[in-house]
């Protein structure tokens, strides 16, 4: 049968649709959704946000800031700080030299470029592990000094095992209840909220020499074969707030599970704050999610202290 328009036999200007016999009838279109407010958070891509003051690590706004995500190379947050809380009491630590593994080197995922048998002292590797963010940079350390979180009776435990369980352990003291870390480089399962991001980032922050660390845009160091030649190695950070002024650090992380997640440290004046944005749609969304997310956050308590005079 062919479909015919049931206007006059004139030429109606309306749409010609064939009848198609059998065909089910269109579902219809969903209702509109309420129309956009003007008050508010700006739109985000990230699946959860949370936002702290810099100053005393207060959880000030977030959505969905409780909710297990898994977190990507946000993870090396932990890993550098219980690096960094070893040094403060063993001062020679940091100048240590770390021999790669084969486990090492071929660790997947995002890297430093580090290769077996090399050596490199341990305060440099914290830059391949902060900067290019280099999961085997994050292996390598575990192996040197998860052996120093042994228990009595472990000493034969792998030594990145018992780092690992270390991180777990430092977590529980912190309190982030939805956090659980498998390895300590995040390419795998390791799952925390915004919220518990927060809360290591305002600990770690804490440490001089981790601030210093992760605003640090670029590092040159060298790395030592096994027959004693060297080689010139430079990392840059992959965190492109660094070149603007004002952002500080802290730690980007992607992975396919994860999206793209970024813990971020900015300064406006006197103002401090600190902003987690984990599951962006995009490398791209991250940064301007974070970005708006500050705008927002700083125009907010502006306008508060202004009212408050």
């Amino acid at each position: 049968m062919i479909g015919r328009c049931l206007c006059a036999a004139v030429l109606c200007g309306c749409a010609f649709v064939p009848a198609v016999w059998g065909q089910a009838p269109a579902k219809p279109l969903p209702a509109k959704a309420p129309a956009e407010r003007l008050d508010g958070p700006p739109l985000v891509s990230a699946k959860a946000w949370a936002i702290a003051d810099g100053k005393t690590g207060k959880l000030l706004w977030g959505a969905e800031e409780a909710q297990p995500l898994t977190m990507a190379s946000t993870t090396k947050i932990m890993t550098a700080w219980l690096v960094l809380q070893l040094a403060a009491s063993e001062a020679k630590l940091l100048d240590e030299i770390a021999t790669i593994s084969d486990r090492a080197s071929k660790t997947g995922g995002s890297t430093a470029g580090l290769r077996v048998r090399e050596k490199y002292a341990v305060r440099d590797l914290l830059y391949g592990l902060l900067l290019p963010s280099g999961n085997d940079a994050a292996v390598a350390l575990a192996e040197h000094c998860g052996g120093k979180f042994r228990g009595e009776g472990q000493a034969d435990e792998d030594p990145q095992a018992a780092f690992v369980a270390e991180m777990n352990r430092r977590a529980q003291s912190l309190k982030m209840v939805e956090t659980k870390y498998f390895d300590p480089h995040g390419n795998g399962k390791n799952h925390a909220s915004a919220r518990d991001l927060l809360t290591l980032t305002w600990n770690a922050r804490q440490n001089a020499r981790f601030r210093e660390y992760v605003q640090t845009r670029r590092h040159q160091c060298e790395a030592t074969d096994d027959q004693g030649g060297k080689r010139a190695v430079t990392w840059d950070n992959t965190n492109r707030l660094l070149g603007i002024e004002g952002y500080d650090g802290v730690k980007t992380g992607t992975t396919g599970a994860a999206g793209s997640c970024l813990v971020s440290s900015g300064h406006r004046g006197d103002d401090h704050l600190l902003i987690v944005v984990l599951g962006a749609t995009s490398n791209d969304s991250r940064y301007l999610d974070t970005r708006n997310l500050f705008r927002w956050a700083w125009r907010e308590r502006s306008a508060k202290a202004d009212g408050g005079k």
